[in-house]
């Protein structure tokens, strides 16, 4: 999405997040209206109808016909159907592309690591996941340990080595057999753990 469809569509949330813009938008919907019928209707004063207008006019929400002396309003709506087309099928994570989305994580990592060590295991399953995810990068791929060995590794992070064998399991970030552990790929991984580990 370029830049310029990102702010067309950003001033097009702007102008409907008004209460009385919405309004106008539903009694336009229904027929051509003058500001002086659209002020009565909203209990509005006719520069402040007119000031919503010139905002609905600039996204092309809105057009304008001369009746003699009379202006009269009617709703684009082909415009408005073409820009909640825009909002359905665009790719909503190019707009949070210029965002950084490791910075959590690394807030996660800052505040529950110390030193190299765990403080404690987050209570969290969010933040959890994210603890995991470091920890279990701390083994090798390709490589089976022994139970015995895990317990080694992980003993340096934490003294809990047996919720964290458990949650590698659960979150399938390992996969065990006759006490052997492996490290699993990261496109195996679960976002909730499985509740049947034992």
């Amino acid at each position: 999405m370029s830049q310029a469809d990102f702010q067309t569509l950003l001033a097009f949330f702007k102008a409907l997040s008004n209460e009385s813009r919405l309004k106008l938008v539903g009694l336009l919907a229904q027929s051509d209206r003058s500001v002086e019928e659209l002020a009565a209707l909203l209990h509005l004063k006719e520069p402040t109808v007119s000031h919503h207008l010139a905002k609905l006019k600039a996204l092309d929400l809105v057009e304008m016909r001369s009746q003699g002396n009379t202006h009269l309003y009617r709703l684009n709506q082909e415009a408005l159907h073409s820009l909640s087309k825009a909002v359905l099928i665009s790719n909503h994570a190019e707009l949070v592309a210029d965002l950084d989305g490791d910075a959590w994580e690394e807030k996660v990592l800052r505040n529950y690591v110390e030193a190299g060590r765990l403080r404690e295991i987050p209570a969290s399953r969010k933040k959890r996941w994210v603890i995991l995810k470091w920890l279990v990068q701390q083994f090798e791929c390709d490589r089976t340990y022994s139970e015995v060995e895990l317990n080694q590794h992980l003993k340096q992070f934490h003294p809990d080595v047996a919720t964290l064998r458990r949650e590698f399991i659960g979150y399938q970030m390992m996969q065990r057999q006759q006490g052997n552990y492996w490290r699993l790929p990261e496109a195996q991984w679960r976002r909730e753990p499985n509740q049947q580990v034992s």
